[in-house]
This record gives C-alpha cells, sequence and structure tokens, in this order.
C-alpha cells in the first residue's frame, strides 16, 4: 500500500475502511434510484417530474438530517453518532422495497434521506481528525472514492440485475440490499473512536462555558467560511446531480440504449470517476484545494458537453470511453470536499459546519434536479441537463475565489485559528 496507509495505526485503519464502504454503499443506495427511474416510473405509474420530487425530497430531507447528524457528533462524539446513521438509513433503504404507491414512496425515501445526509459528514470529520495533515487530501479523497464503486453497483444492480428478474419485483429486491451496510456498526467503538483534538475541544469548550448549537456556525467569525462553503457544495453537486440522476434516461431516450445496456455505459463512468477520485486526492495536497476544484470544475464542463452533444449516436465502442473521461471530472471534483471541509471549520464545531454545508448543497442540488425535468418540457433532456449543471459549476469555482487555502494546515480550535483562515473569518 502507500506510505500514508502504512503511517496509519490499527484504530485509523479500521475507520478508514468502515467510512470507505459505508460511503460506498451509501452512494449505491442514493443512486440507486436515479438509474431505476426509467423502470420505476412503469412501476409506480410516476411522471419524470413526480420521480425528480422523489429524488429532490431525498436531498432535501438528506440536508436536515445532515445538519442535526453534524450537530450531534460535536455535542455526543463522532463515532456514536456515525452508528446511528448508518443503521437509520440502511433500514429505510430497506424499507423502500416495501412500498407500493408513489406516496409512499416519497415518504420512505424522505426518512431515508436524513441518516444518508449524515452519514459521510460524521464520517469525514471523524476520520479527517484521525490523519496527519499532509495527508488529509489522499486519505479521504481515496474515501470518497468508494462513490464511483458505490456508483458501479448502482449500475449494476439498476442495469443487468433488474433485467435478470421479473419486472414486478425486480426493482424491490435492489432496494432491499440497501440493508447491507448497517453491519458496518460493528466495526465503529463509540467514544474510543473519537480523536484526540475533539476530546480535548470538548473539554476546553466545557471550560470555557462554550456551547455548541445549530446556529453556531452562523457567528460572525465563521459566517464567511460557511457562506462561501454552502456555495461551492451547491455548485460542485448540483452540477454532477443534473447529469447523473437523468443519464439512463438520456441514453435510454436520446440515444435509443436499453435500460439494462445503458447502466452498463453508466458503470464505465464511474470507472473514470474512480480514477478521477484517485488523482484529486493526491493532487489536491500539493497544488492546493481551491485550485483543484478550479481544475476540474474546467474539465467538468468540456467533457460533459461532449458527452450529451458530441454525435456519438449509440455506439457503445464511443459512448463508453467517453463516459469513462467525463465521470473522470464529475466524479473526481468531489475528493476534495472532505479534507477541505475538515480544514475550514474549528474543530467545536466541525462535524455541524461541514454537515451543513454539504448537505446544503445536496439539498440545494434538489432545484437543479428539479429543474432539469421542467427545462426538458421545452428543450431536449441532454440541453436542459447541460444548462443547469454548467451553472452550478460556475456557482463552485465562484466560491473557491472567496475562500482561503488550506491544504497541508492543522486543524484548529474555535479560539486559534492560523493566519490564513483566520484572515477569511
Amino acid at each position: 500500500m502507500t506510505s500514508w496507509y502504512r503511517g496509519m495505526d490499527g484504530k485509523t485503519r479500521r475507520i478508514f475502511w468502515t467510512c470507505s464502504l459505508g460511503w460506498a454503499l451509501d452512494t449505491a443506495d442514493g443512486l440507486v434510484f436515479q438509474y431505476l427511474i426509467p423502470v420505476l416510473i412503469v412501476a409506480f405509474g410516476m411522471t419524470l417530474t413526480q420521480a425528480g420530487v422523489v429524488a429532490s425530497a431525498n436531498y432535501f430531507a438528506a440536508a436536515i438530517g445532515g445538519w442535526l447528524g453534524g450537530w450531534l457528533c460535536d455535542r455526543f462524539g463522532r463515532a456514536r453518532i456515525l452508528q446511528i446513521t448508518i443503521v437509520w438509513f440502511s433500514f429505510f433503504a430497506f424499507l423502500s422495497g416495501f412500498t407500493n404507491t408513489y406516496h409512499e414512496l416519497l415518504a420512505v425515501r424522505m426518512l431515508q434521506g436524513l441518516g444518508f445526509g449524515a452519514e459521510w459528514a460524521v464520517g469525514a470529520v471523524l476520520l479527517g481528525e484521525m490523519v496527519k495533515s499532509k495527508d488529509r487530501g489522499k486519505v479521504i479523497g481515496t474515501v470518497h472514492s468508494g462513490a464511483a464503486i458505490g456508483s458501479g453497483i448502482a449500475a449494476l444492480l439498476a442495469g443487468p440485475f433488474v433485467a435478470a428478474l421479473p419486472p414486478e419485483y425486480g426493482w424491490r429486491v435492489v432496494f432491499w440490499l440497501g440493508v447491507l451496510p448497517a453491519v458496518l456498526v460493528f466495526f465503529v467503538r463509540r467514544g474510543s473512536d473519537d480523536s484526540e483534538i475533539f476530546k480535548q475541544a470538548r473539554q476546553h469548550s466545557a471550560k470555557v462555558g462554550r456551547k455548541v448549537s445549530l446556529a453556531s456556525i452562523f457567528h460572525p467569525r465563521v459566517l464567511r467560511i460557511t457562506l462561501f462553503s454552502a456555495l461551492l457544495a451547491v455548485g460542485g453537486q448540483g452540477a454532477g446531480y443534473a447529469i447523473s440522476n437523468y443519464l439512463t434516461t438520456f441514453l435510454h431516450v436520446e440515444r435509443g440504449l436499453s435500460t439494462s445496456v445503458a447502466g452498463i455505459c453508466v458503470l464505465f463512468n464511474s470507472v473514470g470517476g474512480f480514477f478521477g477520485f484517485i488523482v484529486n486526492a493526491y493532487i489536491s495536497d500539493s497544488i492546493g484545494r481551491r485550485r483543484v476544484f478550479q481544475l476540474f470544475g474546467l474539465g467538468f464542463i468540456l467533457t460533459s458537453s461532449l458527452y450529451l452533444f458530441a454525435p456519438l449516436g449509440s455506439s457503445l465502442a464511443l459512448l463508453m470511453p467517453v463516459g469513462a473521461i467525463y465521470g473522470f471530472f464529475q466524479f473526481g471534483i468531489y475528493a476534495s470536499f472532505g479534507p477541505y471541509f475538515t480544514e475550514l471549520f474549528p474543530t467545536e464545531i466541525r462535524g455541524t459546519g461541514q454537515a451543513f454545508v454539504y448537505n446544503f448543497g445536496r439539498a440545494t442540488s434538489a432545484l437543479f434536479i428539479l429543474g432539469v425535468s421542467l427545462l426538458a418540457a421545452y428543450i431536449p433532456l441532454s440541453a436542459a441537463m447541460a444548462v443547469l449543471a454548467i451553472a452550478a459549476i460556475c456557482c463552485a469555482v465562484t466560491a473557491t475565489l472567496f475562500l482561503p487555502e488550506t491544504a497541508g494546515r492543522d486543524l484548529h480550535n474555535f479560539d486559534d485559528a492560523p493566519p490564513e483562515v483566520a484572515a477569511a473569518l
């Protein structure tokens, strides 16, 4: 393995693999709904707009659950809340397979979103506080590469797997498999797995009488960080979801592929995304968090436009490699969210801040998802996807111009922010 992995102690390695597997399976469950949209439209008699409403509601719920989960992990410990969130989203993912109407599906996916929103942020904070500053981008970025694996799993489940089963319950089996992440709770030890910097910050807060509230991230000292971090999360995620949420539908309707073959194409996007995560993870520690967001944002605009508008037809020989290149940038841009947000927020409110901004971006992404379905009533689906995705990337790049560079910086507490960060607070 790499030197940063060899330098971890046993506890950090266990948390690393727990977070990696959790994020992969979490992502698989989140994306499998998107990839199943053509199947679910038939099963529930939904319209494309209604399917967009379900996806949007899931992300709005994730924002609430993420903010609440982040605050709880600042109050009661990272490891304990990580266990609860894993069990929560696994249970409601499983329950999705028993729904029979559009409204039941909507309600269950909203409840699933509460845990779905908290799991990533809590895990990223826990691991980010345990690793060395010089390796934080590589470690957390590698964990995030699980999202590409999760997307590949979702594509296989929603494509060839569902096609091999009777249509009346194939999609149900896929949702039932969402219970699998629950086994990860046995690899997390509540209080003993919290980082030393977190324990020390809690003791200091108790000594000075500082209490963490949901509103702490809007304190004047951190308000600017909160606002522009949220804008960065809105742009980065809104761009990806504006396209990925309708990718199988686009390939089916405009490229003429069957849903199972479309799933295979999406799998190639995920393969490219895996390498995008790894490359981002390694270069962000050297060239900086802001620059890597800008580079991947530009790459996203160019490659998504090529994938959506180039005369590729229904040729798999062209769609698969071009899709892999596009996936490199679509997924890869996510790799620096975890380390950057961990470094931007003080320890006392790191969970609250990181969970809020990331999930605010996820919730606001719902507007981009819904916007695509509404705009597609007037222009081709591919054009609607491109318009919303490019607008989102512009938001992300703008945010990087107003945030400090933090790569290689040690984590800070509320009262001792380093000069580079304090200047922006």
